[in-house]
This record gives C-alpha cells, sequence and structure tokens, in this order.
C-alpha cells in the first residue's frame, strides 16, 4: 500500500507543478469479460487518476485494482484473489502519448486521436495502440476510449472449471473529466 500512496503521490507532485497539466482523480474504467448465455462479468472504477501533459501530449493513469466493483461481491473477491492478484498486482498504470495532439486546437467537437503507450497489469507490460476521443465541456475536458485486451496477454489465467463463462477478450471503456 505503500508503494501505491508513493506511485500516486508522484504523479500528482510531477504534474502539479505546471499549468499544462489537467487531471482527473475520479476517472472511470468499466471492463467486461461477459460471455454470451452466462452471468455477466462486468466490473467499474470510478476512483482512477488521469493526467495528461498538454504540451508534451504525455498521457498517464493509474487505477487501484482493489478499487473495481462488480454486482456480485463473490466476483469481486474472485477478481482480486484468483485473476488478478491484487495483494501483489495493486494498480494498473498506462503511460504514453496522445499522437498529433495540440490541445489550443480542442473544441466542443469530439476528435478521435491515437494513443500509444505501455499498459501495466498483474506485473506485466505491454505497448498497446488505442483510440480516444478528446473534446472540449463545459466542464472541463473529456476523454473516452474503447478497446480490448486479451487477458493472455497480462499472464491473467482463468481457471478451466469457468474458461467457457469468462471472455479472455476484455472490452474495456474509459470516461474522464478532466480539469
Amino acid at each position: 500500500m505503500k508503494n501505491v500512496f508513493q506511485v500516486v503521490l508522484l504523479l500528482l507532485t510531477t504534474f502539479s507543478f505546471s499549468q499544462d497539466k489537467i487531471i482527473t482523480k475520479n476517472g472511470k474504467i468499466t471492463f467486461e469479460a461477459s460471455v454470451p448465455a452466462f452471468e455477466e462479468i462486468k466490473a467499474k472504477n470510478e476512483g482512477v487518476t488521469c493526467v495528461i501533459n498538454t504540451k508534451s501530449s504525455e498521457i498517464a493513469t493509474l487505477a487501484i485494482v482493489k478499487g473495481f466493483r462488480f454486482k456480485v461481491a463473490l466476483m469481486e473477491e474472485h477478481f482480486n484473489e484468483n485473476y488478478i492478484e491484487s495483494d501483489k498486482h495493486p494498480k494498473a498504470t498506462f503511460k504514453g502519448k496522445i499522437e498529433n495532439f495540440d490541445f489550443a486546437k480542442v473544441t466542443s467537437q469530439a476528435k478521435e486521436y491515437t494513443i500509444k503507450g505501455k499498459l501495466e497489469l498483474h506485473g506485466k507490460t505491454k505497448d498497446i495502440t488505442i483510440t480516444a476521443t478528446i473534446k472540449k465541456t463545459n466542464d472541463g475536458t473529456a476523454f473516452v476510449s474503447n478497446f480490448t485486451i486479451n487477458t493472455d496477454d497480462f499472464g491473467i489465467q482463468i481457471p478451466s472449471v469457468v474458461s467457457k463463462k469468462v471472455s479472455k477478450k476484455v472490452a474495456v471503456s474509459l470516461d474522464f473529466l478532466l480539469r
């Protein structure tokens, strides 16, 4: 827990010394690994930190894994203990760069951007490329993305007894309002 606090403090300290940063501490990540005809496997974390450096186009996110909430408490317990092993791997991070991003040109019209970076989850790091829409709103800057990750890429084992009920392809949605 001490390491997680230090990472959060480092992210916030690094990005708070300048006016060139926009941030949220209550971003939302939702994921779904459901298979048709079986029980929904879906969770949401509404305490995600995201920082965008408006000058360098760098982006960093941090999600505390135990912050994901499921409708069924037993799923949450299995997620933390058996799949993600959140005591060993307490956080998920992404660090990358938004391509061709000029914050001064962001308007109320959503524009799609490509983002390349490194996703760290379950102790494994993988280069990923995602797309996101970014636009200005009355309340800040909206950032929305939907993409898929594969559990095998991050060494997440799905027990054979439930392998037909849990998808290895996990749909991930990001919804951040940065200020």
